[in-house]
């Protein structure tokens, strides 16, 4: 998914713990267990058992939930959000529950993809309360990740007078460079953070890796390698940020770059995903038993009907276990529910190398119908068959 300020309390969900799995080496690194003596956790337990001894308070349920969702997207460790929701047992079913807990709520089911129940409670929310920023962000969000541009861009516009400047022109922009002016969005975007170099921490984060993800589909290298670096210093284990970065380093041909850079964050599918394509292309000794363990992941997610990460399993049966039938069929199911860039990106690739006329048609009509300026896409499709 698309990045977000710390505003936004969203993050991109990464499936639950793997079956059971041993290790072809001693050096993989299964898991990075958070010190007892951390005090952001001990500060999470008190919070929890102050929750426990009154779990009908709204005021700490939300609390507590929102710094879990916070910390899964710090850690891309998915058992946060099973335990936000815990939090939120109360209302989770209510119809119309508090507005705090309502938004919440709608974060949780967009990070599991249940945008339709999402856009429910996020349209309950701004209808009740359209002085929300946040709900009007979050469905913006919503609304952009499923393909509809015009309604992403309404929410946008809906933050005038509610949202900092700079937050409404980075939703708009991200809005634009999907939708027919990438490069005068980027240009704006550029233009509008540097004239507001004091931007909160978690907001120049967003903004400067939305700037290096538009300036690497527009093919601006160096701007591209500039601005992620940047936004890593802010934010150097933001899983997303690493995420976007890895892929730019993979697509420079640069995979011995990602490989150090993803060390360590093994527990996110997404990032072992990534680790694991980048010690193929080293050569790397581990790379099988990364291979393995992604392999067991998916296997696990299969069996519990999990179809969160279908992108980046389509992805891992293309590259690393080579059968694009199966990728690209994984690929069309994640179409039809998300349309997002790197969604696009893995329906044309495994068409291609699956031959599927159909499915390249499909990514012909949607950057026709978008007008998406996309080089590497752009590149592919010039080199299919009409």
């Amino acid at each position: 998914m698309n990045k977000h300020a710390v505003l936004l309390l969203l993050f991109a969900a990464t499936s639950c713990a793997a079956a059971p799995y041993t290790p072809a080496s001693g050096q993989l690194v299964l898991e990075r267990l958070p010190s007892r003596n951390d005090p952001e956790q001990r500060e999470v337990a008190a919070a929890r058992d102050r929750l426990a001894a009154d779990p009908r308070n709204p005021g700490l349920a939300v609390a507590v939930a929102r710094r879990y969702v916070t910390l899964g997207r710090e850690d891309a460790d998915p058992r946060y959000l099973g335990y936000a929701q815990a939090a939120l047992a109360p209302w989770w079913n209510a119809p119309t529950p508090p507005a705090p807990v309502q938004l919440l709520r709608a974060t949780i089911l967009q990070s599991t993809h249940q945008f339709r129940a999402a856009l429910r409670d996020l349209d309950q929310l701004v209808a009740a309360h359209p002085g929300d920023a946040q709900a009007w962000l979050t469905r913006a969000t919503v609304q952009q990740v499923t393909g509809d541009f015009s309604a992403a861009r309404h929410s946008c516009t809906r933050l005038f007078g509610i949202a900092s400047d700079l937050v409404l022109r980075t939703c708009l922009a991200s809005v634009g460079s999907l939708n027919g002016t990438a490069r005068a969005s980027y240009g704006l975007l550029r233009q509008a953070f540097e004239g507001r170099r004091q931007a909160d921490s978690g907001i120049a984060d967003w903004v400067l890796t939305l700037l290096g993800e538009m300036a690497a589909r527009l093919g601006d290298v160096p701007a591209a390698e500039r601005h992620f670096r940047q936004a890593l210093a802010l934010a150097p284990a933001d899983a997303y940020l690493l995420g976007a970065y890895a892929d730019f380093l993979l697509d420079q041909g640069r995979a011995a770059e990602a490989v150090p850079l993803l060390r360590g964050h093994e527990k996110a599918d997404a990032l072992l995903l990534r680790l694991a394509l980048a010690l193929q292309a080293t050569g790397a000794r581990d790379a099988p038993a990364a291979t393995a363990m992604l392999r067991d992941r998916f296997a696990a997610a299969a069996l519990r009907g999990d179809t969160v990460h279908q992108r980046e399993q389509a992805r891992f049966e293309l590259v690393l276990e080579r059968q694009p039938a199966r990728a690209v069929a994984l690929a069309k199911q994640n179409w039809s529910v998300q349309k997002e860039p790197a969604d696009l990106r893995i329906l044309l690739d495994s068409a291609l190398a699956a031959r599927d006329a159909a499915a390249v048609a499909t990514v012909r009509a949607w950057v026709a119908r978008t007008g998406l300026e996309d080089e590497a896409v752009t590149r592919r499709l010039a080199g299919a068959a009409p």
